[in-house]
């Protein structure tokens, strides 16, 4: 038994999915803090103008 569970990698993959959705959810989560504190600043420079 105990050599038929070392031998089984079915649950391998699906902890590897999870390796890759977090991978990809703080790539994704950088990648919009970027692109939030890029329009951040557009917009001040633009409130900066008006003014």
């Amino acid at each position: 038994m105990f050599k038929n569970f070392i031998r089984d990698d079915s649950g391998l993959e699906l902890s590897e999915y999870a390796i890759a959705a977090a991978l990809i959810s703080l790539a994704v989560l950088a990648a919009f803090t970027t692109l939030g504190t890029n329009v951040r600043g557009v917009i001040n420079n633009l409130a900066g103008n008006i003014k």
